[in-house]
């Protein structure tokens, strides 16, 4: 019965915070979106980092980008940060962790490109230094953020768009930005092709 009871504390917490996402977040969801749509169709692409759990959400927007989601249709341009082992290690190791995605960036980003960073915390060196790092290309910043944004909230720009889910707990929050990225993915595959 335990567990049983410790399952259902899961559900709820899920619902909670989805209920709270699409209370507080559906109309800069949609103006997430409404961005991205331009970047996609006009020779732009995104780039995407975070860390740990982080990561591999930003790998998963990537695949579902770049293959599809619901439909089959054309790839859109969409990259990760985090999945070049030999890239990410060779610039850890002689530049330090911190500058991992900044370098890149500086490598492969465009005046145009979009940065699509995710952290449930906004304290991660290596994601501060990657937003310097597209603002210096003249890149636009998506952030999904938790808990009060951190370092990540104070250098975003005022055209810039930060969902920040107030969460402490982490796997609170890696559950809202799943179903944000769910939700971006799908509302960029209606812009270009409707409902199908």
């Amino acid at each position: 019965m335990e567990l049983e009871e410790r399952i259902i504390g899961h559900f709820h917490s899920s619902m909670d915070i989805c209920a709270q996402t699409i209370e507080h977040y559906t109309p800069l969801i949609a103006e997430a979106a409404e961005v991205l749509l331009p970047c996609l169709v006009s020779d732009h692409k995104i780039l995407c980092a975070g860390n740990g759990v982080s990561a591999a959400l930003a790998t998963q927007f990537s695949a579902m980008l770049m293959n599809r989601f619901r439909h089959e249709r054309p790839g859109l341009p969409c990259a990760v940060l985090s999945a070049d082992s030999a890239v990410l290690s060779g610039i850890a190791n002689d530049a330090g962790y911190a500058e991992t995605y900044a370098r890149q960036i500086q490598a492969l980003g465009q005046a145009g490109d979009i940065l699509l960073v995710i952290s449930p915390t906004g304290r991660d060196a290596s994601l501060v230094q990657a937003i310097q790092a597209a603002h210096d290309r003249e890149m636009l910043v998506i952030a999904l953020t938790g808990r009060d944004g951190g370092n990540m909230t104070a250098l975003l720009r005022p055209e810039e768009i930060e969902i920040c889910i107030p969460a402490e707990d982490d796997p609170s929050v890696h559950f809202a930005h799943t179903l944000i990225l769910h939700t971006l993915t799908d509302l960029i595959e209606y812009q270009l092709f409707g409902a199908q």
